[in-house]
């Protein structure tokens, strides 16, 4: 992603670096106890997630470009997407899984305004990715992601009574909504996928791991070296 400041100046920016441009501080830093500065937050770590993958920012966060241009004007006004990254009148492109979520998430919202919109729609493309939902989303850890959840789409959130993984969560809503058997057993401590739905969600934020596989990086040789 290029990214240019009302300075002037212009950045390519990985996750990290991504993030501190959107929000002046590294992730690791952010003030995120009140309710404005952790949306602020979770928005500037889905951008920065996204632009660690490639590609065009939109498509990947599950926005139209005029949605995330809205975005950027109302969250991050000193920075703007330059060139072709952002096309303009570009529409989002979801298959009917990322419908399906993105509509069970709408459904469900609990705050008015533009940004729970935005975060359904980011959260179900999102939901697309391999790992737990909290690191594709770019955020520092799970109870973030839980948080989120609660702020902007309560009703849904309070149902998940026995903590169990989000992804399975929304895709457990989604089958019993529809009348379907998303697993056959009568308890879910009687199945075989029992890890899968309710295990462990800790481990180290995909913005942190960059961070430490740059630290680690063997140095450069030093020219005309020996």
């Amino acid at each position: 992603m290029v990214v240019e400041t009302n300075d002037g100046s212009v950045h390519g920016s990985g996750g990290i670096a991504s993030y501190r441009l959107l929000t002046g501080m590294h992730p690791a830093d952010a003030d995120t106890g009140n309710d404005s500065n952790f949306d602020r937050h979770v928005l500037a770590s889905i951008l920065a997630a996204g632009v660690m993958e490639g590609g065009l920012l939109f498509e990947k966060v599950g926005l139209s470009s005029d949605e995330l241009a809205a975005l950027l004007k109302q969250n991050f006004p000193s920075v703007r997407i330059k060139g072709d990254d952002l096309p303009q009148g570009s529409k989002r492109d979801d298959n009917d899984e990322v419908t399906m979520v993105r509509d069970l998430l709408l459904a469900q919202r609990s705050t008015e305004g533009d940004t729970g919109r935005w975060l359904a729609a980011m959260i179900a493309r999102r939901v697309m990715e391999p790992n737990h939902l909290w690191e594709d989303l770019g955020l520092r850890n799970r109870g973030e992601l839980s948080r989120l959840l609660s702020r902007h789409f309560g009703p849904l959130a309070r149902r998940n009574v026995n903590n169990m993984r989000w992804k399975r969560f929304f895709y457990r809503r989604l089958c019993e909504d529809e009348g379907l058997i998303l697993c056959t057993m009568p308890v879910c401590t009687e199945c075989k996928d029992f890890n899968h739905c309710f295990g462990d969600e800790s481990g180290e934020s995909r913005m942190a791991e960059r961070r430490r596989d740059v630290l680690l990086a063997p140095a450069a040789p030093v020219a005309g070296g020996s």
